[in-house]
């Protein structure tokens, strides 16, 4: 008897992800957060290769601190990022997300951001499951 199929960041990430350069303005981060209505970015340089993630939480924190409109997503961004491969099993991407109260994990492949997973898209995965019950 065959076993259930494991769902895999790669069967729930978004994909093409929205993210930015480092050297873009904090302004065009939060212009961008609006307008696709997320709550984080990864940042990437040229080749498409993680080098840090910008969220809400960052903005905001640096919201009485300094000025959005010259300050770079660089000089604000968490250069420690978490990230996992396509191949990884939702449950281990919702222990990180519960563990460390992150709302999105990075989805790489070579280094090159692939996707993203949202705590939105294991909500849906999760609606998906049990919409059947």
């Amino acid at each position: 008897m065959a076993g259930k199929k494991t769902v895999t960041a790669g069967d729930i990430m978004t994909s093409p992800v929205v993210a930015i350069k480092k050297d873009a303005l904090l302004t065009e981060a939060i212009d961008l957060l609006l307008r696709w209505n997320i709550s984080a970015l990864p940042v990437v340089d040229d080749s498409n290769r993680l080098v840090g993630l910008l969220g809400e939480h960052d903005l905001m924190n640096f919201v009485f601190s300094g000025n959005a409109a010259d300050t770079t997503v660089g000089e604000v961004m968490v250069r420690d990022v978490v990230t996992y491969p396509p191949d990884t099993a939702i449950e281990t991407l919702v222990n990180c997300c519960a563990s460390r109260r992150i709302r999105m994990v990075p989805i790489t492949a070579k280094g090159k951001v692939v996707g993203v997973v949202s705590r939105r898209d294991i909500l849906r995965q999760m609606r998906e499951m049990y919409g059947r019950y």
